[in-house]
């Protein structure tokens, strides 16, 4: 083991929650800079490349709204920009970091394999469904409410 491999371990077995806090802080970051920085108002963010040079939405179009409209509480805004990232990936990613920061605490290893197989194929056939059906005028409530492809 080299020193650094030592030194790491036992300043992870003496502050568990010390990672978890660092990305805690920064993701607050992020969430704040977006919640003040709105990406309603242009150039403050660049546009989705995928949405400029094709015309169609991504799965991801709309997110960074949503996520202004959650920072400033606004649930069903949130919901008609990006339902996927509101109602999936955020209460996905929320349920990992807390297992992860568990972990930590009860001094469990974190295992090499957090994410089952089938969540990762479900996630991601999920996502080119919706990806797929967001962009389809039967399925127009899935697109971003408010963004215009053109």
């Amino acid at each position: 083991m080299t020193a650094i491999t030592v030194a790491t371990t036992r300043l992870r077995q003496r502050f568990p929650l010390l990672e978890p806090a660092g990305v805690l802080l920064l993701i607050v970051g992020i969430a704040t800079y977006v919640g003040i920085k709105d990406p309603n108002e242009h150039g403050h963010y660049p546009t989705c490349p995928f949405l400029m040079f094709t015309g169609y939405y991504c799965p991801g179009c709309g997110s960074l709204r949503a996520i202004h409209a959650l920072v400033h509480l606004d649930i069903v805004t949130a919901l008609r920009l990006n339902i996927l990232t509101v109602c999936v990936m955020i209460p996905i990613a929320l349920f990992y970091y807390f297992r992860w920061a568990t972990e930590r605490v009860l001094g469990r290893s974190i295992r090499k394999r957090m994410v089952k197989p089938w969540v990762i194929w479900t996630l991601f056939y999920g996502l080119l469904a919706f990806w797929l059906l967001r962009n389809l005028e039967p399925f127009a409530f899935l697109a971003p409410y408010g963004l215009s492809p053109n």
